[in-house]
């Protein structure tokens, strides 16, 4: 029971980064933030090539929620089954919240059970970034925008078919794009 119990814990923790960041009033809704449209949609010029943005830590504050800046910028990770976006069905794209940058398809998108939205592959191999995280005594694979550098969440081998991969990203870091509006 107690090993059932530990694995448990740890399957949850897996997708924890930092401390969690509760939802506050105004990072309520679908993640909207103020000084954005309801979503950013900013794919590349040319398909695959990601230009990396240079921007201050002033510019993020400005334009994101704290919840969404601490997900982002300090690597922290929003309570599980807590984004609207972990339930949304469907066709479109999701994409960074702070760049725009299209990282996932609605057609990657599968209920893992772990309360974060799970993708099995990215739109591009080149809009994510891939890093190995150590902190808190385990070894993940953080992954963040390849644009502007902000976290996402993580990916694991536990994934289903065809790439046995599971991104489990925040949905706080993400816009859903509906497919009508691309």
């Amino acid at each position: 029971m107690r090993i059932l119990f530990s694995l448990a814990l740890l399957f949850v923790l897996a997708c924890n980064s930092t401390s969690q960041t509760p939802v506050t009033n105004g990072d309520e809704a679908a993640g909207v933030t103020p000084n954005l449209p309801e979503y950013r949609y900013d794919p590349p010029a040319r398909e695959g090539e990601v230009e990396r943005m240079d921007t201050t830590t002033e510019y993020w504050k400005n334009i994101l929620t704290d919840q969404e800046y601490h997900i982002l910028w300090e690597d922290g990770t929003e309570p599980s089954f807590s984004s609207p976006l972990n339930d949304v069905k469907a066709a479109g794209v999701f994409a960074c919240r702070a760049c725009g940058l299209p990282l996932f398809s609605s057609s990657t998108k599968f209920e893992s059970g772990t309360g974060w939205p799970s993708f099995y592959e990215p739109i591009n191999s080149a809009y994510v970034q891939q890093d190995v995280d150590r902190r808190y005594g385990m070894e993940r694979v953080e992954v963040s925008c390849a644009r502007c550098g902000g976290h996402q969440g993580h990916v694991f081998p536990d994934g289903p078919d065809p790439t046995g991969l599971r991104y489990c990203i925040n949905g706080a870091a993400l816009n859903f794009v509906p497919e009508a509006d691309l």
